[in-house]
């Protein structure tokens, strides 16, 4: 895999898999982290050619296959906060919500083998690196893993625009899973239904709905706001 970027690549650098290669332009394998690999000197058309995408900012390395976590072991804390995504298929959107989980601290993330975006090198660039640091686990059918997450205890709550739970009620101590669905469909009929709660923030404008990262943020967020408010 060819990963590109500042962020990505220095992520990969310090990350989880082996990186072989890295190539830079001259005035970016100045930076000091950077210098430090050692990188190929080519110019800006050469990165675009290596790594398919203008987008490079100047450095691009080539990274192993990412390495996907057991989605059970990721239940393995007490306090496990994993977060769920029921066939979201734009590679910016999964990026953005690893960036989100892994900067709040989830357990991981999990995705579906099929009708989903896996981790390649525009959701890599999407997260700034974060999927290097974060656990990303594939499940074949995710409503089957809902139901082996709740008989190891967590409780399964599936965000939804309307006819919900208000997010802030629910006591959201111990194991969570937390199951956003497609940008433009939600969550499936089956996946809805076996989770434990549907539930929803608040919508007081005239837009129904929120961006499937941004929903991640304010929900990961309210949920580590009311596990801390729980300890006082």
């Amino acid at each position: 895999m060819i990963v590109y970027g500042r962020n990505p690549v220095r992520e990969a650098l310090r990350g989880k898999r082996a990186v072989t290669a890295v190539w830079a332009t001259e005035h970016a394998s100045r930076e000091p982290w950077l210098r430090e690999a050692a990188p190929e000197i080519v110019d800006d058309a050469a990165l675009e050619a290596l790594c398919g995408s203008p987008d490079h900012q100047g450095v691009c390395a080539e990274a192993g296959d990412y390495p996907y976590a057991d989605p059970l072991e990721l239940l393995a804390a007490e306090d496990a906060l994993v977060l769920c995504l029921d066939e979201v298929q734009d590679p910016q959107n999964l990026g953005a919500v690893c960036r989100v989980a892994e900067c709040a601290g989830a357990a991981g993330v999990v995705i579906g083998e099929r009708r989903s975006a896996q981790v390649t090198p525009a959701v890599c660039k999407a997260s700034a690196g974060a999927v290097e640091h974060l656990a990303v686990a594939r499940v074949r059918n995710l409503a089957d893993y809902l139901a082996a997450a709740k008989e190891r205890g967590a409780w399964a709550y599936g965000a939804a625009a309307q006819g919900a739970t208000p997010y802030e009620q629910p006591d959201y101590r111990g194991r969570v899973v937390l199951v956003l669905g497609s940008e433009e469909k939600g969550l499936r009929p089956r996946v809805a239904a076996a989770c434990d709660d549907l539930v929803s923030l608040p919508m007081r404008g005239r837009i129904e709905s929120l961006n499937v990262s941004t929903a991640a943020a304010a929900l990961l967020y309210g949920i580590l706001h009311f596990r801390g408010s729980a300890l006082t």
